[in-house]
């Protein structure tokens, strides 16, 4: 009787046991389902790498570059990393994810435009407000009628560029300048891609938040998002890490540490248009919260309405621009396959971004094809292949490819 009881409680604890292993089983797989990373198994992860990778080494063989690095992944983690060639073209480190490049233009929509997102949505900066509301001494003709929002579309009808590096008598003096440097055109009339704008929204930045852009965008932006390699004027204890940019005749020397742009040089190396320096693990950090609605790990960046606004075409009959932002116009260097929702950016040294939130998708390019000089055109066709390579692998291999695989505007 004794056995009987006993074989009994067995069997009973055997039956419980199974239960609770198939139950856990039932909820555990639905649940690995939903979080199943985008391109995890090893195949489409490796089709993703090996296209990248064949990109970059036809690029380093045709001397687009002595060195690159390019990140992909979702929002979730990176997919794939691919390094290629060195830092310089003389004998110098091998490139990796660590390195840190110029980011020239990019800094327009890593650290300003963010910035301004944080403003707009905090109300304290209004898209439609003239410029001079928070830079009075923005003053000139036509000038009342510029907007914060022509600003970022670069239809405010300033001129392209200016050398203040060489009309200015100091940094106080080349701000003047900027500030009173006449328009081409009136506001809204067409659109000129302009590095005075951005320098002029680096400014709005300052005077809206009370502390200095490397501040800001340091405090509100980098710090959060753990991107601890992105920064204004990295020190001298980060230069083994930096690629070099162009042997540059008004310096006399192989810019490196600094920063590119000469009028962002010249100011101090803060400014809205250029002077940022970052890393691939960085900025896949960056894309991947835009991914992710505007936070990653817990911390909210920028608001989803934010984005929505701001990577929106303003007026597709001037331009493909958003707000700070670019979109894929099927001639850029989206390539030809990113979605209608995509939206990025390049820099003149050799930088790119792009994010399409309809594949959950980011495809990041950085370099340093100014090296040794920036007569150096091989790059642009690398930025399309790369682009091009990688969707057209996602797209076969993933499932968050939009039903409308490759529509442009």
């Amino acid at each position: 009787m004794e056995d009987t009881s006993r074989a009994a409680a067995t069997r009973r604890t055997v039956f419980v046991t199974l239960l609770a292993v198939f139950g856990v089983v039932c909820v555990a797989a639905p649940l690995m389902a939903q979080t199943s990373p985008h391109l995890a198994d090893d195949a489409p992860a490796h089709a993703v790498r090996d296209s990248m990778r064949a990109v970059l080494e036809r690029g380093l063989a045709d001397r687009a570059y002595p060195g690159a690095v390019a990140i992909v992944g979702d929002k979730r983690e990176v997919i794939a990393t691919v390094a290629v060639g060195r830092q310089d073209w003389a004998p110098s480190p091998r490139t990796d994810e660590n390195t840190m490049w110029d980011l020239a233009s990019l800094t327009k929509v890593i650290g300003t435009t963010t910035a301004l997102m944080q403003l707009w949505a905090a109300h304290r900066v209004d898209l439609d407000a003239p410029v001079q509301r928070y830079l009075p001494e923005f003053v000139g003709p036509h000038k009342e009628l510029v907007t914060v929002r022509h600003l970022l579309t670069h239809s405010s009808g300033m001129p392209a560029w200016r050398p203040l590096y060489k009309e200015a008598t100091s940094p106080a003096n080349a701000i003047q300048l900027l500030f009173q440097t006449p328009l081409d055109t009136l506001p809204g009339v067409r659109m000129v891609y302009s590095d005075l704008g951005a320098m002029l929204l680096g400014k709005i930045v300052e005077r809206v938040s009370g502390e200095p852009l490397d501040v800001y965008v340091r405090r509100h932006v980098f710090a959060p998002l753990g991107m601890t390699s992105t920064m204004y004027r990295p020190p001298a204890r980060l230069l083994a890490r930096i690629a070099p940019t162009e042997r540059d005749p008004w310096r006399g020397r192989l810019v490196h540490g600094d920063v590119h742009d000469e009028n962002a040089y010249y100011l101090g190396g803060v400014s809205g248009h250029a002077g940022l320096f970052s890393s691939a693990a960085d900025l896949a950090r960056f894309a991947r919260m835009y991914l992710e609605g505007g936070q990653l790990d817990g911390a909210r960046i920028v608001t989803e309405a934010a984005i929505d606004t701001f990577t929106h075409v303003q007026d597709s009959t001037l331009s493909n621009r958003a707000l700070g932002w670019e979109v894929p116009n099927g001639s850029n260097s989206a390539g030809h396959k990113m979605s209608a929702r995509a939206f990025g950016h390049t820099g003149f040294t050799g930088t790119s971004i792009w994010i399409d939130p309809a594949r959950d998708l980011f495809v990041i390019l950085l370099s340093n094809r100014v090296d040794p000089t920036r007569d150096n055109p091989r790059l642009g066709p690398v930025r399309v292949q790369l682009a091009d390579a990688v969707v057209s692998v996602v797209d076969a291999h993933g499932p968050n490819a939009p039903s409308t695989a490759g529509a442009t505007p």
